[in-house]
């Protein structure tokens, strides 16, 4: 999968894009990561790529041309590619969306920044727009990561365990349950007896209902949306739930 981000400071993604699995997917052939400079395509000597907003207000806008000209450089090159801004008005990107994205052959991520981005780049060459969540960032760089990082992990090969990205938390709409390893007990606490018994029954239905009980006790709101057998409900009006049966 071939990923390409315009931004205004590439440097900013040397650490996540060059350490643990996405440096190992990179290397394996498995993704491909370009960034682009923006700047690098102003037409003046000091290579300006913002201007204050029409109209008048505070803070400054990217500027149409030289976002115009990146954008148009790169998909010379990957003419399949999906077009994504980051931006607070997009979509709200989650599980569902990163398991959509990793469909696509190539993806074009434009890292807002300033007040946004002059409006006639989304009326002429953007596809889509992603928000992480309702707060404010510096820029679209953290948020290109966080969709470069999500979207990676359903690529077949790039993590170590094939199943890992579909046992992870909002697999199945549910937190995920706990997790333990050596040594059996640390500081009087020990591993649940159900995880070390053998009986794979017995760890699925453990994991299950613990998955359920965070759920409830840290997102409520998730249970809405999650099919849930009798068992299931059964379980949660044990702890007090009171959800639709």
């Amino acid at each position: 999968m071939k990923f390409d981000i315009l931004t205004l400071f590439p440097a900013m993604f040397a650490g996540p894009f060059t350490e643990s699995i996405i440096r190992r997917a990179v290397a394996g052939g498995r993704l491909e990561l370009r960034l682009h400079d923006i700047r690098d395509y102003a037409r003046d000597k000091h290579r300006v790529v913002d201007d204050a907003p029409y109209g008048g207000g505070d803070g400054m806008v990217m500027k149409v041309e030289p976002l115009a000209a990146c954008i148009e450089a790169v998909r010379q090159e990957r003419p399949r590619a999906r077009v994504i801004l980051t931006s607070p008005r997009g979509r709200v990107f989650d599980h569902a969306l990163a398991r959509e994205l990793v469909h696509e052959e190539e993806l074009i991520i434009i890292c807002g920044r300033y007040e946004g981005v002059d409006e006639r780049v989304r009326d002429l060459l953007v596809d889509d727009e992603l928000s992480i969540g309702d707060f404010v960032l510096t820029g679209g760089e953290l948020a290109a990561m966080v969709i470069v990082d999500a979207v990676a992990r359903f690529i077949p090969g790039v993590l170590g365990s094939p199943g890992s990205a579909e046992a992870d938390s909002f697999s199945d709409g549910l937190l995920e349950y706990p997790q333990y390893t050596r040594p059996v007990e640390y500081r009087g606490l020990r591993v649940p007896e159900e995880l070390l018994s053998g009986n794979h029954a017995a760890v699925a239905r453990w994991r299950r209902r613990k998955s359920l009980e965070t759920t409830l006790r840290a997102r409520p709101d998730l249970l809405r949306q999650v099919p849930l057998s009798p068992e299931d409900q059964e379980f949660l009006r044990g702890l007090g739930y009171q959800g639709e049966p």
